[in-house]
Order: C-alpha cells, then sequence, then structure tokens
C-alpha cells in the first residue's frame, strides 16, 4: 500500500498501475503470467515506476511463488542492461548499409563492448527475436524492412599481440574500419595488407567472405580470431585452419553462419620488405606513377588509384562493391568457351580449373550502364550494381537476377552473387 501512494503522485500512474489490475485480482492464484505483463513495460517504455512495481512483486511476503520472483528478479536485471544498452526501436537502416536504402528494423543496438554483448544475451529482445550482426553494412542488400534486432558491432582497439625482428602479430578489434586499419599498418610499415587498400566495411568481416583483391586473400595473413557464441556466449578462438577459407568463404558463411560474434581478428605481418607487384594492374598503375622502386605506400596509393578509377564511392552512389564472384570452371568448360570467345579473360587455377572474369561476361552481355527500376549496372565496372536513383533491394536484386540469367544464356555459366541477401 506505500508503495502504492507513492507511486500515485507519478504522472501516467494510472496507465501504468492499468497493466497491473489483472496480477492484482488474480495474485493469489497466480493463474496470470506476471512475466509476460512486466516484460513488456520494462522492455518497451523502460519505466521506472514499472521497475519499482517489479521489485515490489520480489520483496513482497504475500508472494511465495520462488520461481516467479526468480523470473522477476531476471527481469529487473535486464531492465538494467537494456537501458545501458540503449537498444532502439523501428530503426531506420540507411546509414547502416551502403547501398543506401530506407529500410527499417525492429529493434537496433550497438555493441561497444563484449561485455555489452553478453548482456544482450540475457535480455528478452535478443532471445525472442530474429538476429542479424552488422558491420559497416557494405556487404549487405536488404529487400525488404528486418523483422528482429540488428546488432551493430562497434567493437574498436588495435594492440600487438606479439613481434620479433621480423614478424609482427598484430590484433584489430571487429568493429575498426577495414581501410583505416590497412593505412595504420602501412603508417607503421607491416607488410601484408597493403593490396587490400580501400576495400569497405569492418575488419570482423573481412575473415569472414576471405575479402581479397590485386593477388591478395585474408587467408594469405591471418593469424587467428576471437569469437562468442550468440547463444550460450562461450568465446572460441578461431586459428587458420578452422576457419576453412576458400574463395570468398569461410565456416563464418557455410556451417558457422549466424552463430559467432567476432570480436577480433589478429593478422602476421612482414617487419621487412615484402611486396606483391605480380598483379598486372598495379604494375601498370605504378608505371603511372612513375615509380620503379616501390615502397609500401606506393603499392597502397596505386591499389586506391585503380579502385577509385573503376570502382564507385559508397558515399556517393548506393553499392556494395562487387556484387557477383567470379566463376570457376572446369578446363573443358574452358576449352569450349575460348573456342568461340577468344578475348575470354580467364586465369589457371592450380586445381586444373580457371576462373573467369564475371565483369567480363556482364559486359559481354551489353549490361555495362543498363538501368532499370533506379538500379543499374555500373559503366565503369560490370561487377558492380549501384543504386542509381532512389532504387529499392528488391528491385536491386531483381537486376542481379536479370544479370545471372543473361549470362548464362550467352556462355552457359552460372555467376553466384557475393553480396549476403537479407
Amino acid at each position: 500500500m506505500c508503495i502504492l501512494i507513492v507511486l500515485n503522485g507519478q504522472n501516467g500512474i494510472s496507465n501504468e498501475l492499468g497493466s497491473f489490475l489483472p496480477i492484482r485480482t488474480t495474485l493469489k492464484s497466480h493463474s496470470i503470467n506476471v512475466k509476460q505483463v512486466l516484460f513488456t513495460r520494462l522492455s518497451v517504455t523502460k519505466s521506472l515506476i514499472t521497475l519499482t512495481i517489479a521489485i515490489f512483486f520480489v520483496v513482497n511476503k504475500d508472494i511465495v511463488d520462488i520461481g516467479l520472483k526468480i523470473e522477476i528478479l531476471h527481469l529487473i536485471y535486464c531492465y538494467f542492461c537494456l537501458s545501458m544498452l540503449n537498444i532502439q526501436e523501428n530503426k531506420n537502416l540507411k546509414s547502416y548499409n551502403s547501398f543506401s536504402l530506407e529500410v527499417f528494423c525492429t529493434f537496433f543496438v550497438e555493441i561497444n563492448s563484449i561485455e555489452d554483448f553478453l548482456s544482450l544475451l540475457k535480455t528478452e529482445v535478443y532471445q525472442n527475436n530474429t538476429k542479424l550482426i552488422i558491420g559497416g553494412g557494405s556487404n549487405i542488400l536488404f529487400t525488404q524492412n528486418f523483422e528482429g534486432i540488428v546488432i551493430k558491432n562497434n567493437l574498436k582497439g588495435i594492440e600487438v599481440v606479439h613481434e620479433n625482428n621480423n614478424e609482427i602479430i598484430i590484433k584489430a578489434a571487429a568493429g575498426e574500419n577495414w581501410h583505416e586499419f590497412v593505412l595504420y599498418c602501412i603508417k607503421k610499415n607491416y607488410y601484408g595488407l597493403e593490396n587490400l587498400s580501400l576495400i569497405p566495411g569492418c575488419v570482423g568481416a573481412s575473415p569472414m567472405q576471405n575479402i581479397g583483391a590485386y593477388g591478395v586473400e585474408i587467408k594469405d595473413c591471418f593469424f587467428e580470431l576471437e569469437a562468442t557464441n550468440v547463444v550460450n556466449g562461450e568465446k572460441k578462438v578461431f586459428k587458420k585452419e578452422d576457419c576453412e577459407f576458400g574463395y570468398r568463404e569461410s565456416v563464418f558463411k557455410t556451417k558457422y553462419k549466424n552463430q559467432y560474434f567476432i570480436s577480433s581478428v589478429s593478422f602476421k605481418l612482414n617487419k621487412n620488405a615484402d611486396l606483391n607487384t605480380s598483379y598486372g594492374a598495379i604494375k601498370e598503375q605504378l608505371d603511372v606513377m612513375k615509380v620503379k622502386n616501390p615502397t609500401l605506400k606506393d603499392v597502397s596509393n596505386a591499389v586506391i588509384a585503380i579502385r577509385q578509377s573503376k570502382l564507385p564511392n559508397p558515399s556517393e552512389i548506393g553499392n556494395a562493391g562487387s556484387f557477383f564472384k567470379n566463376p570457376e570452371i572446369s578446363f573443358e568448360k574452358y576449352k569450349e568457351l575460348s573456342n568461340n570467345f577468344k578475348e575470354i579473360v580467364s586465369y589457371p587455377l592450380p586445381s586444373g580449373n580457371f576462373k573467369l572474369a564475371a565483369g567480363w561476361l556482364i559486359e559481354q552481355c551489353g549490361l555495362k550502364g543498363f538501368e532499370k527500376n533506379g538500379a543499374a549496372v555500373h559503366s565503369k565496372q560490370a561487377l558492380v550494381l549501384i543504386n542509381k536513383n532512389n532504387s529499392s533491394g528488391k528491385a536491386i536484386f531483381e537486376l542481379s537476377s536479370y544479370v545471372l540469367q543473361k549470362v548464362f544464356d550467352k556462355f552457359g555459366v552460372t555467376l553466384e552473387r557475393e553480396v549476403n541477401i537479407i
């Protein structure tokens, strides 16, 4: 009674207490779902009034149901977790995806520490909703609103784990911007990541799809990563062999998809000069730059210049970089195609198969610059689909399907999307 008198002076108390009238009238029989009512009020309104009422239920000696009190204590704990995590509702994700698509999610939260994530695991908002973990949002195509909770990995920090005269192991938090991390390594004269300059996204996404460019892939300098199980919160360290890296693939896109929250990635880099300039475009760009004895910074600048000349800036034109993977075909299929298309762009693989340039295949279908419903194939790089004129995710996806069909009809080759479709 004392609590009710104190609360009666609060604004909106009649509405607040109205939620609990069924509880009061059926309290002795415990036939109502007290937990559900309290959770609805605590999680949605984060009301201090409801918090006080929840505490009252716990300390009230007339309520003898220990199980019920334990559940309410759990909800009180979740209340504080929710308050610290700042879980938002009906969040516009336009600034969180590189296609700049205006889509919404039911719940949204940013994770700034691993403790934040462990706290989130205990909340019913997390437990009762479909989950999507994002970093820079640079490899996602939203075709509709997301009915669930979007978890933005915002972990920051760079540290040296081990070093000697020849090499260094450096750890970066998953939420670090990838390109800024590469530039950090270049400034410190750490060799290995320079060919991967200007790739959009965050560090945590790099091993998930084994990002690569200009003759280098993440697997070439990957050491290990730390991740947390999204169900039980257990921490696990993944070594290189555990990740099962392939062409734009890893276990985090296959058997462990949506099962881990990556917190950090460690790389083994060289402290002595070890440049990879074998890729033709890099050599050509260095010649344009009139550089005969390239430094670490020169190679990075060459890669940046190449990418800027061919790829649109996501901050100016919505895109996710390369939308399609370069397909791998058998030697027999390669012979057939090379007989019919003398200029086909291909790369022999150690397995005896051949990799084809998907951009060349799309361009040969006459699709470079092709536009439909505001979505378009980029005019300079056919691998890239863009949000040219306030398009929708559905329209971009339909354009990608059209591209797949045109390439298959002309070459009998099936392209795969590199971007994750939501």
